[in-house]
């Protein structure tokens, strides 16, 4: 009887100590197979890839630089404000929400800020397309008086000297990288590339989520791909932008020439680029002067066929809406919202 008792007990004691061996080995193993970190290079369902080029990859390393140097100060001479996101706010679709930027030595940008949400997709930059490529802006709003008015060679020693951005470069461009103006550009055009929305409940719907818009929302989608107000002939594809130059006739008058500064043609003269509808609805103030509070102020100017103006676009008309045909225009338009993309931790700014 003794003998079997200790023979228990002995069993026992062996399977619990089989148990916690096995569960060693378990967490070892987990230990030497980390969780899959998150590709932010990976489009939405539906959108083609994101083009990255091929002088600038993607890499998750350079993305993690990135959003922090679009963040940080240091970037600014005088260290007065936030970097990038001083204007390109990420609650405001990364854009501003007021009509004219601020930025160092409180000059003001001549223009409204285009937003960067899907930027990657558009080789068009800026209300005139001045801009081609995400490092072009990126680069010169580092020594640019009225943006960020640093010295490149200042820069560089502020980031050698700091604690951590040494590590972030070579992690980022290799063993031998060095901080330097220019690989700042490419780091933090790697994080605009990313910055891609495409989850809201338009895109959900499309998707086969029927249930996704309400009933106002679907009709105010008839009327925004109809021959009657002919929305989408502009604010066309997955952007909903044609990337193209339109005068719409949206103030009474045009003190920026718009595209004409860029190719002297008289027929570019009071064109703007075609901005992208996404996020709209958190958008405001619109237009390349931020003429317009309000979404219903946009929806009344085409409403009115615009105010007259050399090189209207003969697509401008008046529709002759009704309030409630307004207001569903209106509720289509904040289906567009994607509010993941827009609270998404991943583009805040790093803890």
């Amino acid at each position: 009887m003794l003998w079997n008792k200790k023979n228990f007990w002995f069993s026992w004691l062996l399977l619990i100590y089989f148990l916690l061996l096995f569960n060693s080995c378990k967490e070892n193993l987990n230990d030497q197979n980390p969780p899959l970190e998150k590709d932010f290079s990976k489009a939405p369902e539906g959108f083609p890839p994101i083009p990255f080029p091929p002088d600038n990859p993607y890499s998750r390393a350079k993305f993690e630089l990135g959003r922090r140097l679009f963040y940080d100060k240091i970037l600014v001479k005088d260290s007065s404000f936030k970097s990038c996101s001083h204007c390109l706010k990420q609650a405001h679709n990364f854009q501003d929400n007021v009509p004219n930027s601020i930025g160092y030595n409180k000059i003001p940008e001549p223009r409204n800020t285009m937003s960067l949400t899907n930027v990657a997709y558009f080789d068009k930059i800026f209300w005139d397309g001045r801009g081609k490529r995400i490092e072009q802006p990126a680069y010169r709003s580092l020594f640019l008086p009225y943006i960020f008015g640093l010295d490149t060679n200042e820069l560089q020693m502020r980031l050698e000297r700091h604690p951590l951005y040494p590590k972030l470069f070579k992690a980022a461009f290799g063993e031998n990288a060095r901080p330097s103006a220019w690989l700042v550009a490419q780091a933090i055009s790697t994080f605009v590339r990313c910055l891609v929305s495409g989850n809201s409940p338009y895109d959900k719907y499309v998707r086969g989520d029927t249930n996704a818009l309400t009933d106002s929302q679907k009709r105010g989608m008839k009327l925004f791909f109809s021959e009657r107000t002919k929305c989408s002939v502009c604010h066309s594809g997955f952007l909903f932008t044609d990337l193209q130059f339109h005068n719409t006739g949206t103030t009474q008058h045009y003190f920026d020439f718009g595209r004409y500064y860029v190719t002297g043609d008289f027929r570019d003269r009071n064109k703007f680029l075609t901005p992208s509808l996404r996020n709209v609805e958190v958008s405001a103030p619109y237009l390349h002067d931020g003429t317009y509070k309000t979404l219903e102020q946009v929806i009344e100017n085409y409403n009115r066929g615009g105010f007259p103006t050399i090189n209207k676009d003969t697509l401008i008309k008046p529709l002759n809406l009704t309030q409630q045909e307004k207001e569903d225009l209106i509720n289509f338009l904040k289906s567009l919202t994607d509010w993941e993309f827009l609270t998404n931790p991943d583009f805040a700014e790093p803890k």
